[in-house]
């Protein structure tokens, strides 16, 4: 199970990477977007700086025939690390662009899933993250547990080392859900964490141990006794 943080946002990513446990960092235009127009080269190195090698990073490309989506994943992998996972649309030319950019050796996220089909099809391209649209998916009247479920299923029986990266969530609810679907990664934005642990049960049980801590010991902490 691995969190990833769906954001552009560098003071985000800086604040809750030191909380959250995440493995990496997931982007798109529309993430991208609410970030204004940045140096984009510059940013995502800045986000590697911030994140380091060892975590993923996802740079999504822009073209919309396989050509141009080969070109930029390429430019992006000179531009920014060869460690990017380039991510492509799930379209007939995203797949053309995956089968080409796995043979040079690229990582590869398959996005914007909607249907069992194509993640079939980013599997069969050698896909290393494929990303359903919980929350869209859900939208249109899919199910999108079960959609999960059969990648899930699928990657088992045939031995793919293909990653289920759930995407798209309005709440903590539909990222369990994923998990308990199969899905081994999920990204999220940073704020969906932040608030799960606004939740005012936990923060009475904090402060019940710290009444019956001072109690007993009055307002010291352990380092002082």
């Amino acid at each position: 199970m691995e969190f990833l943080f769906d954001s552009a946002n560098l003071e985000d990513i800086k604040k809750y990477s030191g909380i959250f446990p995440i493995t990496g960092v997931t982007s798109n235009p529309s993430i991208i977007k609410k970030e204004g127009k940045i140096e984009f080269f510059r940013h995502f190195c800045d986000i590697r700086k911030v994140i380091g090698m060892e975590r993923s990073l996802h740079i999504q490309v822009t073209g919309r025939d396989g050509d141009t989506m080969i070109r930029e994943g390429r430019t992006i992998l000179d531009k920014v690390d060869k460690n990017v996972f380039i991510k492509i649309p799930t379209t007939e030319e995203g797949l053309k662009a995956m089968r080409v950019l796995k043979t040079e050796g690229a990582g590869i996220t398959a996005t914007a899933i909607y249907s069992k089909i194509q993640g079939y099809l980013a599997m069969e391209a050698g896909a290393d993250f494929i990303a359903p649209y919980f929350n869209r998916m859900e939208n249109l009247d899919i199910d999108a547990a079960d959609t999960i479920a059969c990648f899930a299923d699928q990657i088992a029986a045939g031995g793919y080392k293909t990653k289920i990266l759930a995407a798209s969530f309005k709440n903590i609810a539909q990222v369990n859900a994923a998990f308990a679907a199969g899905a081994q990664t999920a990204t999220l934005q940073p704020e969906l964490l932040h608030e799960a642990f606004g939740m005012a049960a936990i923060g009475k049980a904090v402060d019940d141990f710290g009444k019956d801590w001072e109690s007993i010991f009055g307002d010291v902490d352990i380092t002082k006794l």
